[in-house]
């Protein structure tokens, strides 16, 4: 297991499409810890694809990964959270959405459709499963990742849309990070149900 600054990461492979995958997940990290205080929902993506020809399989599909499967890891770990003593923090659940979910997303509509219905589930989840559980979601921007040519293009369309944000650059895997570590600490505490 890798370890940085004193922290051990450990890594389960799993299908979060999958129900009871999803739920074996999250039991596994709270037998292994104890508990589950924070999860990040951000399993998604979607291949380009035309609204007009996608297969109803493809469409299924990515709003299975998009939407249902942050619901499933979010219902596993609100029963876990809802277990803990009270007084204690409240379990964090942040779901990481997209400018997708919030504008015209052509050649991604399912995907679009997907985030704009995890903003909603927020909302729900927020209000049901509070005061102990807060969740949240974050709205992604352009994202540069190493898989960034695929959706921007070369070197010069990245440069092009990072000209369009007002950083003057695409944001990074830290950037939404530290949004992460922001959302699950105490100085959010009184943050839930928003994006």
């Amino acid at each position: 297991l890798p370890s940085v600054g004193g922290r051990t990461a450990a890594f389960m492979a799993a299908d979060v499409r999958d129900p009871d995958a999803a739920a074996a997940l999250v039991d596994a990290t709270v037998e292994r810890f104890g508990s589950i205080d924070v999860v990040v929902n951000n399993a998604g993506g979607a291949p380009p694809a035309d609204a007009a020809t996608a297969s109803p399989r493809f469409s299924e599909s990515i709003i299975r990964l998009n939407l249902l499967a942050p619901l499933h890891v979010a219902q596993r770990a609100n029963h876990h959270m809802q277990l803990a003593p009270e007084g204690s923090p409240a379990g964090v659940i942040v779901n990481i959405a997209s400018v997708s979910a919030v504008r015209p997303s052509p050649g991604t509509a399912a995907y679009g459709a997907a985030k704009a219905g995890l903003l909603s589930l927020t909302q729900s989840l927020a209000v049901e499963w509070a005061p102990k559980v807060r969740v949240t979601a974050i709205i992604a921007g352009l994202i540069e990742t190493e898989q960034a040519d695929l959706h921007y293009g070369d070197d010069a369309a990245i440069a092009r849309a990072a000209a369009t944000v007002p950083a003057g650059r695409l944001g990074t895997p830290e950037d939404l990070a530290q949004a992460c570590r922001w959302l699950a600490s105490p100085a959010a505490s009184y943050v839930s149900g928003t994006a």
